[in-house]
């Protein structure tokens, strides 16, 4: 279980940078499997304007209709998590977000530290493959039609007793 994780996204647009963190969610990996899996309570991401916000989840997520964007999947190298060092990796899985399930390839590292396992990744995501739409009148001035998102966490194995 994760003891911190951090997603957040980022848009940059002619008008204004959107950007907002989700510090809630909390990720489950099998270091033995090399499962992962994540679910993201949307209405959890805080904006820096309350009106982008309730864009955002009223109007593009529709987090009402479909509360959570969820990843399965599975880390495609061997990472020895016994010892310490940092890993380039690929995470393979299904991204199901706005009702649209995509199979997705995540770069990202995995770093072990002292027993503890830092994740981190980046992809961007065009919000046309997940049915989520942008007003033409709104493209290219307040939204782009693609965001960055970015994954940070820091976990530590569970011990069985």
């Amino acid at each position: 279980m994760a003891d911190s994780c951090r997603v957040s996204f980022f848009s940059a647009t002619a008008m204004e940078d959107i950007d907002a963190v989700n510090t809630i969610s909390k990720p489950v990996m099998s270091t033995a499997t090399g499962d992962i899996q994540i679910s993201i309570a949307n209405q959890e991401f805080i904006f820096k304007s309350h009106l982008m916000q309730e864009h955002f989840n009223e109007d593009y997520m529709e987090s009402d209709k479909y509360p959570h964007t969820i990843f399965k999947g599975k880390v495609k190298e061997q990472v020895d998590y016994s010892k310490d060092g940092c890993n380039a990796v690929t995470v393979i899985g299904t991204m199901d977000m706005h009702g649209v399930q995509k199979t997705v390839a995540i770069p990202g590292t995995i770093t072990v530290q002292n027993g503890i396992i830092f994740l981190s990744a980046k992809l961007e995501v065009i919000m046309a493959d997940y049915n989520i739409k942008v007003p033409k009148a709104i493209l290219g001035s307040n939204l782009a039609d693609h965001v960055s998102i970015t994954f940070n966490a820091t976990m530590k194995p569970y011990k069985v007793k």
